[in-house]
């Protein structure tokens, strides 16, 4: 049971932090991290305002006509509101890096979305007018929940870095650098102050001495120096980037799938697949039927084939012919999940069928009993797997989520082996 645990709390610190690694540093899922318009670049500038060098810095972008984007700290914003004012009226952006500069491995999700970016774009708006809609977390790094802030953020990346918060880099190592990685389309990470963990103090000097020299020698080529909402951005590579998130999904589901054991009704039809486990849920289910299912039954839990889920997405016309299939499915896997309890050992003792969904809705009419998740960190992480999942599959799955977001609940979905038996009949 010990090792299982371990196991358990490894697999979610996985997921919370190194997953999300992967997807956004290595693949550019769910972030902005290169434009695609022709001789675009987009200076951007984290961890201010300064009161030393975000003045200088401003002066250097006003006398070569540069718009940069700041993406400041909501605690220093707080401290120099005249700073982010002057951002503010000279024509650049201003996007949040949090209200401290703190690793969001490090904090729970409700303290990155409240306490970070909320407060931050809160405090920022307070002083300009504007509420921030970019987002880019301290060293790049996001976890898992934070997918969910793309609801109201862009979170911004980066495709050139310099590593300009060393002093030893030196002004001319920094001009080099960005002089040969620069490209059309790029998202330049600079840094107007020295003071958080890891940065020195004097290097924003050194920066400020490269990036000068830089604009001198860039200006004739004609680049258009922009801001983050001004830079381009392809329709084909927000293609390619859900592509690759469908790669990178269905090859953890196929892991999922083997790890846990969990096996279709019918290898024809892979609609439905079970796991034979016990229930471990702390409350007691009342099934409309009368039945209960408690703590400790052993119940079939329910699982979709989410490969199969993404193709009948992907060929649907719309959300209801959507619907209408998956119901359809589940109908005719009906009898044959009743063959399985009367004849496959492993089922004998199963009191019912169990799963969590957001895809809840006609399942009353097969005889499901749909009742809410208990409130908790659970019901949440939940919330957030099936929201991202609908997103994959669905026809119209990111403006399904906008717009339809308070519809959005997973539910329990429930039924006892005596209403299955009540209400299908096993086909010989």
């Amino acid at each position: 049971m010990e090792k299982k645990f371990v196991l358990t709390v490894m697999l979610v610190i996985v997921l919370y932090t190194v997953l999300p690694w992967i997807l956004t540093r290595m693949f550019g899922i769910g972030v902005f991290r290169r434009g695609s318009g022709a001789r675009e670049i987009a200076f951007t500038f984290d961890d201010g305002p300064d009161p030393v060098y975000t003045p200088q810095l401003l002066e250097l972008l006003g006398k070569y006509g540069v718009k940069g984007t700041f993406f400041v700290l909501g605690s220093k914003a707080e401290a120099h509101p005249e700073l982010i004012l002057r951002i503010h009226q000279e024509g650049h952006l201003i996007g949040v890096h949090n209200y401290n500069h703190r690793s969001n491995w490090l904090m729970l999700p409700w303290s990155v979305s409240r306490r970070q970016v909320e407060r931050s774009a809160g405090i920022i708006e307070s002083i300009t007018g504007v509420r921030p809609v970019y987002y880019r977390p301290p060293w790049g790094i996001i976890n898992l929940c934070d997918y969910l802030l793309r609801k109201r953020y862009t979170i911004v990346l980066w495709s050139v870095m310099v590593q300009d918060w060393r002093s030893n880099v030196g002004k001319e190592r920094m001009k080099s650098v960005l002089l040969k990685q620069i490209r059309e389309g790029s998202i330049v990470l600079l840094h107007d102050s020295g003071d958080t963990f890891g940065a020195d103090k004097d290097a924003p000097g050194h920066m400020l001495q490269a990036l000068e020299e830089v604009f001198g020698e860039l200006s004739p080529q004609s680049y258009r120096y922009v801001r983050i909402d001004e830079l381009t951005v392809s329709p084909s590579v927000v293609r390619f980037t859900k592509r690759m998130l469908v790669k990178v999904w269905m090859c953890w589901e196929r892991s999922f799938v083997k790890v846990m054991q969990v096996k279709p009704v019918d290898a024809a039809n892979t609609l439905l697949q079970l796991r034979i486990t016990e229930y471990r849920g702390k409350q007691a289910i009342l099934l409309t039927d009368g039945e209960q299912i408690q703590q400790g039954d052993r119940i079939a839990e329910l699982h979709l084939d989410n490969n199969l889920l993404y193709r009948l997405g992907a060929t649907s016309s719309s959300s209801v012919h959507l619907a209408i299939q998956l119901v359809r499915r589940t109908e005719l896997l009906m009898p044959q999940i009743i063959r399985l309890l009367q004849t496959d050992p492993a089922y004998k003792d199963v009191k019912g069928l169990y799963g969590i969904s957001i895809i809840h809705r006609g399942t009353k009419k097969l005889g499901f009993t749909v009742l809410d998740l208990p409130k908790g960190a659970f019901s949440f992480a939940t919330r957030l797997y099936l929201r991202f999942l609908l997103y994959m599959v669905h026809p119209q799955g990111k403006e399904r989520l906008k717009l339809k977001s308070e519809l959005l609940v997973p539910k329990i979905i429930a039924i006892s082996r005596k209403e299955l038996m009540s209400r299908y009949i096993a086909q010989p």
